[in-house]
């Protein structure tokens, strides 16, 4: 029987649906109007299209949103004003630096500049410390949605085995974390793995975020194993693929993401949660 497909897209319209109603009652009730502030330095279109994105779910929730874009030579002082600057308007709950930012930037400088408080992305260190010690942060927020995608279609993770390949700071090490605190038993592969494939065919739940086209295939997954694809790679042609043989993987795992159409759509979604939730920790 072929996998389930996880349909990112269904699941982050019932999350926004979720959010307008948040933040309809936020106007009504509190007159506060949850503001998000996205600096995006130089003309990446990859980015460009990202950041509209971002503008365009904003504005159909109901959330105040304001971008400063500049061009990619700007120095990074002037990046560090404009983080300083969000920090200190009371009508933005939630900052954004869109990354990559320019070589000659210090990503990490920009990134310890923003108020952990509006660090709506989650990659403070405050933040992160936050979440490997299980006290309530902002997650970054692809690793909150591949967990909001796997317990809204009813996996339970309790005792499973899981598997994440790829150790990044964004995605890889906190999805590990935010397992291990649903009580999974948590392996991390990356390039110096010994025995990749045997290591993906112990995990229940298997997450691949490694930036390599169809890089794991169906001979590596375990049978009846959920996959989250969090791979968008461009091949040949112009399709987008992800890490896993999706087509491979279809006849072996119980449940999988597609790409695109999966883990994408909840990245946004999960970036506006946070946004509202900052808003109302503003009120507190």
């Amino acid at each position: 029987m072929p996998a389930t497909i996880i349909d990112g897209k269904q699941v982050s319209a019932s999350i926004r649906e979720e959010l307008t109603a948040k933040v309809e009652g936020l106007k009504a009730e509190r007159g506060l109007t949850p503001g998000i502030g996205v600096v995006l330095v130089g003309e990446d279109p990859a980015s460009q299209s990202y950041v509209k994105s971002k503008e365009k779910t904003a504005e159909s929730l109901g959330i105040y949103s304001k971008t400063i874009r500049v061009p990619a030579e700007t120095s990074e002082e002037d990046v560090l004003r404009l983080v300083r600057e969000f920090n200190s308007d009371p009508k933005i709950h939630g900052i954004l630096v869109q990354l990559p930012l320019p070589p000659h930037i210090n990503e990490n400088s920009v990134i310890f500049a923003i108020d952990p408080k509006k660090d709506v992305d989650g990659f403070h260190p405050v933040n992160i410390g936050r979440l490997h010690i299980g006290e309530d942060c902002y997650v970054p927020c692809t690793p909150a949605g591949i967990i909001e995608l796997i317990e809204r279609t009813g996996v339970e993770l309790k005792g499973k085995n899981a598997v994440v390949v790829g150790r990044s700071n964004i995605v890889g090490k906190p999805v590990a974390m935010l397992l291990l605190s649903r009580h999974s038993t948590v392996t991390i592969c990356h390039s110096r793995t010994r025995d990749l494939a045997a290591e993906c065919r112990r995990g229940d739940i298997l997450v691949a975020a490694v930036g390599k086209a169809r890089m794991i295939t169906a001979d590596m997954i375990k049978p009846g194993a959920v996959v989250i694809d969090v791979g968008v790679n461009r091949i040949e042609g112009g399709k987008l693929v992800g890490d896993v043989d999706f087509e491979g993987a279809l006849d072996v795992a119980s449940a999988i993401t597609p790409v695109p159409g999966g883990v994408g759509p909840m990245t946004i979604a999960m970036l506006m949660k946070n946004t509202v939730l900052a808003a109302e920790r503003s009120l507190k």
